[in-house]
């Protein structure tokens, strides 16, 4: 059976290496050693100054729209994991969707001033697929209007733009580090940002608002994640250049062997460096993307509708029609992307969508 994604796994004698510590200060949680060790080495890694590593990446989006003191409307992504949206309306905030642009998949820049009211208070856009926003017109666009931006960068870890991190852009990024992901901690997730002060606030935020043992400054979460999470991600770290690396040969590899496969793939940024995250293919019909998905199921392989559906048609919100994500949602598939696939899995695969193709 192949899925869609497979957990990198360390080696376990590593990491019981570091449970063994664990277990020797008693210190499970509540900012511990590891979760600072962790910090550091990612802030080194990413060559950023300012991180806060948190529990996921859901509640550092809720944490940077508190933090920011968004309110009322916030013009987001309909072309994105369900979590971008919800974290808006968790926040008591109305999500309003600027449609995509149907090369990169990403917000369509020049869709969003029309969108701006006396109640917008925020930009909250994804790096789909860890491919780079157009952050300098987002930016341009924010600075006019006095607009905060928070850019979703779960699919974007070590993804740079114009040689630098692309989690330096806009007044906070986040990040996931779930299983799934190519570099993980088990759950977890983080917030960057380049303002001390806001780094201040969203670390209050996280622990509850605690600014001392009997002292609260904000009406913080639980945010905070454990050392045992913490310890996978300091072993996973040390390999992140190895899955980087395996990632980009396997994308080299699907597009030689879906080359005579009717689909096109998303147009990265020219002035990135990616990140080969997803492998996601769009087909040109909803019809011929089942065909290869039910082709694919029948041999035991499972890719995804990754992302499906468009937001805008989320059954609790008012329909604000986006037509391109609404389309593009219908005939994307990712297909499977992990650190044990086989040159001779992808090579099955690009044969089977032929298949279905022709049938």
């Amino acid at each position: 059976m192949i899925n869609i994604t497979k957990p990198f796994l360390p080696d376990m004698k590593e990491y019981i290496e570091y449970l063994e510590g664990i277990w020797d200060r008693e210190w499970l949680t509540n900012n511990g050693p590891l979760v600072n060790d962790l910090e550091l080495k990612l802030k080194d890694f990413l060559q950023l100054k300012h991180m806060l590593y948190l529990g996921n990446g859901t509640i550092a989006l809720q944490i940077a729209i508190k933090a920011l003191e968004l309110k009322n409307e916030i013009i987001t992504t309909p072309f994105s994991y369900v979590a971008t949206t919800t974290s808006i309306i968790w926040e008591n905030c109305k999500p309003v969707f600027a449609d995509i642009d149907p090369k990169t998949l990403n917000v369509d820049a020049d869709k969003i001033e029309a969108l701006i009211t006396p109640e917008t208070t925020g930009i909250l856009l994804t790096h789909v697929y860890g491919n780079p926003c157009d952050v300098e017109k987002i930016d341009q666009i924010a600075q006019k209007h006095g607009l905060k931006v928070i850019y979703d960068g779960a699919h974007a870890f070590a993804v740079k733009y114009k040689g630098r991190s692309i989690f330096e852009y806009g007044d906070i990024s986040t990040t996931s580090f779930h299983a799934t992901k190519l570099f993980h901690t088990i759950e977890g997730g983080a917030v960057f940002t380049k303002e001390a002060n806001l780094l201040r606030k969203m670390s209050l935020l996280r622990n509850f608002g605690h600014s001392g043992n009997e002292q609260f400054e904000e009406p913080g979460i639980n945010g905070k994640n454990s050392e045992f999470h913490a310890a996978m991600g300091l072993v996973n770290l040390k390999k992140t250049d190895q899955v980087l690396a395996s990632r980009k040969r396997q994308s080299l590899h699907y597009d030689q062997v879906t080359a005579t496969v009717r689909v096109t793939r998303p147009e990265i940024h020219k002035d990135s460096e990616w990140n080969y995250s997803y492998y996601p293919v769009i087909f040109e019909s909803e019809e011929q993307l089942k065909k290869a998905v039910a082709m694919l199921n029948s041999h035991w392989i499972y890719p995804r509708r990754y992302f499906y559906p468009s937001l805008s048609n989320l059954p609790y919100l008012e329909h604000q029609p986006c037509p391109i994500s609404e389309d593009i949602s219908k005939r994307v598939l990712c297909l499977p992307m992990y650190h044990t696939l086989r040159q001779e899995d992808i090579e099955y695969i690009g044969r089977l969508l032929l298949r279905a193709q022709n049938n």
